[in-house]
C-alpha cells in the first residue's frame, strides 16, 4: 500500500490529505491518483475505467440532446464508484455507502452522493431530466468485469452469483433489473445512439475479473 494511504479498522478506508478541487468534481487524472493511493486493485480500476467510458458516452449524448448534465461529474463518479470495494469484500460493509463516506471525507460530496447510489439508484423520476446518478448507475450495470454487455447479461450474471438459492436476493436483483430497464428507456429517449452502440470503442487493457 502506498505510504500516504492508510486504513482504519473493520475494512474502513481512511481519508488522505485534503484535495484542492475547483468545481464539483476532480479531474480524471486526480481520480486515477486517488484509486492508486487507496490501493484499489488493478482489475477494479480497469472495470471502473470501462464504466467511466460508457458513462461518458451516454452523458455526452444526453448533453448534446440539450439536457443539463455535468459530464465531468459523471466521469469522476464512474471512475471512483468502487473505491471502497476491495476492503468491503472482506469486511462485508456496503461498498457503495463506504465509498460515499471516503469521498465525503476527501471533500467530494457531489461525487459521494452518486457513488452511494451506484448499486441501488433509489428514488428517481422517469419523466424528469436525466441525472448524473442515473447515468453512472446504468453504466455500471452495462459492464460485466471489463466487458460492455446488455442489461440482461449483466443481471443474469448477478442472479447466478448472488441470487442462487436465495429467493430474497434474487427478487431484489430482479426489481433492480426492472428499474434499470426503465432508466435505459429514459436515458436513450431521443438520442442518436442506442444501448447497443455502447459496446463500440476500445476497452481498457487487462483480463482479470473484479
Amino acid at each position: 500500500m502506498p505510504k500516504n494511504a492508510t486504513r482504519g479498522g473493520g475494512g474502513r478506508c481512511s481519508p488522505l490529505r485534503p484535495l484542492r478541487i475547483r468545481g464539483t468534481s476532480p479531474s480524471a487524472a486526480t481520480c486515477r491518483r486517488l484509486l492508486v493511493e487507496h490501493a484499489v486493485p488493478d482489475h477494479i480500476r480497469r472495470h471502473s475505467a470501462q464504466v467511466a467510458r460508457v458513462a461518458r458516452q451516454v452523458g455526452d449524448a444526453i448533453r448534446r440532446r440539450g439536457d443539463r448534465i455535468d459530464v465531468g461529474l459523471v466521469e469522476a463518479a464512474a471512475l471512483l464508484h468502487d473505491i471502497a470495494k476491495a476492503p468491503c469484500i472482506e469486511s462485508r460493509l456496503d461498498h457503495a455507502a463506504e465509498g460515499g463516506r471516503v469521498l465525503r471525507e476527501l471533500g467530494l460530496p457531489a461525487v459521494a452522493e452518486i457513488v452511494e447510489r451506484h448499486v441501488h439508484l433509489g428514488p428517481w423520476d422517469p419523466r424528469g431530466p436525466a441525472t448524473e446518478a442515473e447515468v453512472v448507475n446504468y453504466a455500471d450495470k452495462r459492464v460485466l468485469y471489463e466487458e460492455v454487455v446488455s442489461l440482461e447479461v449483466r443481471f443474469r450474471d448477478l442472479i447466478t452469483r448472488y441470487g442462487r438459492g436465495r429467493l430474497e436476493f434474487e427478487e431484489r436483483i430482479r426489481r433492480n433489473w426492472a428499474t434499470m430497464e426503465a432508466v435505459e428507456v429514459k436515458l436513450f429517449r431521443a438520442l442518436p445512439i442506442g444501448p447497443a452502440d455502447l459496446g463500440a470503442g476500445p476497452a481498457p487493457r487487462g483480463g482479470a475479473r473484479p
